[in-house]
């Protein structure tokens, strides 16, 4: 289904997270609340981060190619759940929208209160996204901008209009990562192709002399978007991490896996179909995080769409 046809559907049914629904926005009376007129962006302002449904059934996926970075992340049954963030640009419609994890608060903290969009979450983690240094914008929330398709089911056709939240993106600089952009190291090794795998889930990368760019498998099948879009990223960062139990299950019991994306490990970066070898570091929570090469330079990414497939550290 084409974005155009998305944004016609009617916005009548709201959202579902992981476990349990929403309709649409109401106050103690039971009347409709009025929808908020988008945030005004200024210098300084947030980045947009999306929680975007990574099951089989929810793709093709939309708005996935303007993102500036998507990270990859181990959710319960060893599934994957992307998380894509803008600044660069507000695409017309992104999803489908769906639950919060623990691990995005730790993630997110590397932003100045970004604008998390998401549907639901574990009860219990409500009060620590509503606690957390962001700007959480679910459908009860902010009900004008979501929508549900109708060329798939709940829960996976719910649907944002980014400029219901942000009038405008903020620009490249409010991507405090910590990505630095430029040359390629020296060194590396050629490599076309390379696949990750999650306990239920796998993502292949191929070069694309022609393009510049990865072009991304999901599950053995194409990645496209909506529209007929290859998604193609200009660098893939495979970041070996701990991948630990939380405190949290899922409706059917299953542990919510954590993700710690603040200290140090290993990594690799792919660009212009070489592979390099980096260390990976962050202090805190509130530090993007520095790639650096074997002897201490920082590892530099080709200029445009990054994806972190964060991974469990082998061994």
């Amino acid at each position: 289904m084409t974005v155009a046809l998305l944004a016609a559907t009617t916005t009548a049914a709201l959202a579902a997270g992981c476990t349990h629904q929403h309709g649409p926005a109401q106050d103690g009376r039971g009347r409709t609340q009025t929808p908020r007129q988008p945030r005004e962006t200024a210098a300084g302002a947030p980045v947009l981060a999306v929680k975007i449904d990574n099951a089989p059934e929810a793709r093709p996926q939309t708005g996935l190619d303007s993102a500036d970075v998507v990270y990859a992340e181990q959710v319960e049954g060893g599934l994957s759940r992307l998380m894509a963030v803008y600044a660069s640009t507000l695409p017309k419609v992104v999803g489908p929208v769906r639950s919060a994890r623990e691990s995005d608060l730790e993630l997110l903290r590397q932003f100045h209160r970004p604008v998390l969009a998401f549907s639901g979450a574990q009860h219990k983690l409500l009060p620590l996204i509503n606690s957390a240094p962001l700007q959480p914008e679910p459908p009860e929330k902010a009900p004008s901008a979501y929508f549900r398709g109708t060329d798939r089911p709940a829960p996976h056709n719910l649907y944002l209009h980014p400029a219901r939240l942000m009038s405008s993106p903020p620009g490249a600089k409010a991507l405090t990562t910590g990505f630095r952009y430029g040359a390629a190291p020296a060194g590396g090794r050629p490599e076309n192709t390379r696949t990750i795998r999650f306990p239920a889930a796998g993502f292949t990368f191929t070069w694309s002399a022609g393009l510049h760019r990865y072009l991304v498998t999901m599950d053995g099948k194409p990645t496209t978007t909506t529209d007929g879009k290859r998604v193609a990223p200009a660098t893939v960062v495979v970041q070996y991490v701990k991948v630990r139990q939380s405190a949290f299950h899922d409706r059917l019991g299953n542990n919510t896996p954590y993700t710690e994306t603040v200290g140090s490990g290993k990594a690799q970066v792919l660009r212009d179909g070489r592979v390099y070898d980096v260390n990976w570091q962050r202090g805190k929570a509130t530090d993007g995080t520095r790639f650096t090469t074997r002897d201490g330079k920082p590892a530099d990414f080709a200029q445009g769409q990054v994806w972190v497939l964060l991974t469990k550290a082998p061994g």
